[in-house]
């Protein structure tokens, strides 16, 4: 079955006095697919999306009397629950307002505690072997010292003091754990950078649809398609000639190891056209 990994929008819907405004038609419209969604505020003003895919978003409020509103530049993530309160001018409906969101949306739907790091960050970033889930080690609240078989790597990953096996990953909603290694900074499935679009720990107070275990709930989300063709290619390239030797390898006047590593890879989104049925 396919996996779910949702955000979600709410709000209140006001005039300039701070009343409610009931009977608004608000539409929730995706700027990179075209889908959209659409809702009528209740008898206090309340307005709510639930189960939205994670991306980047336009809003549109319209009422009898007041100006239409357009907030643009709106970007939902995963697991994080949003609320965007609107207060609609009064006029006609034929003139719009429009505003853009402002970069920051708190969530004040639950107590759940995380970050959520977007695609810029996690392709620009540097990782060991291209791991995602390595974002983890840079997460508030998380031990981590190194990736050897030290007896202190049994720490890495402990979140908030709890073991490293509690932390639980999932990858568009869908269950990756290493259940042999229940490595904290690993998956099953090694998901390339290039695939993610999103990024999101809740490393304190995880919500009832995630609360497998008492360390991190991770979600990692894959990139959707766009009405754009799009791709790319690339290689990283790591080899010894360009890294340093380790500080107490060279203290002890030894010398590093030899390493090279070429990760290639290819990317391409679309929009998929389906064939009209007469």
């Amino acid at each position: 079955m396919f996996g779910q990994a949702f955000s979600s929008l709410s709000g209140s819907i006001f005039d300039p006095s701070g009343a409610a405004i009931a009977q608004a038609e608000v539409s929730l419209l995706s700027s990179d697919t075209g889908s959209k969604r659409a809702v009528i505020s209740d008898s206090n003003g309340l307005y709510a999306f639930a189960q939205v895919s994670p991306g980047k978003y336009r809003v549109s409020v319209k009422a009898a009397g007041f100006n239409l509103k357009t907030i643009g530049g709106l970007e939902l993530l995963v697991s994080t629950p949003t609320t965007v309160n609107i207060t609609l001018e009064i006029g006609q409906m034929t003139e719009t307002v429009a505003v853009q969101a402002e970069a920051a949306q708190l969530n004040t739907t639950d107590a759940s505690l995380g970050n959520a790091i977007g695609t810029q960050a996690i392709v620009e970033l540097p990782f060991e072997a291209r791991n995602p889930a390595a974002l983890l080690a840079l997460q508030a609240g998380v031990t981590f010292v190194g990736t050897d078989s030290t007896s202190a790597s049994r720490l890495n990953g402990s979140v908030n003091g709890s073991k490293p096996d509690q932390n639980n990953i999932t990858l568009d909603g869908m269950d990756v754990n290493d259940q042999n290694t229940r490595s904290p900074l690993a998956t099953v499935l090694r998901v390339t950078l290039d695939s993610v679009q999103e990024f999101r720990t809740t490393t304190l107070n995880p919500t009832a649809d995630q609360g497998r275990g008492s360390g991190a709930q991770i979600a990692l989300i894959t990139k959707g398609g766009t009405n754009s063709l799009h791709g790319s290619l690339s290689e990283f390239n790591q080899v010894s000639n360009l890294t340093a030797t380790p500080f107490f390898t060279n203290a002890a006047g030894g010398k590093k190891t030899i390493f090279r590593q070429n990760l290639w890879g290819i990317t391409a989104g679309g929009p998929i056209f389906l064939p009209k049925v007469y």
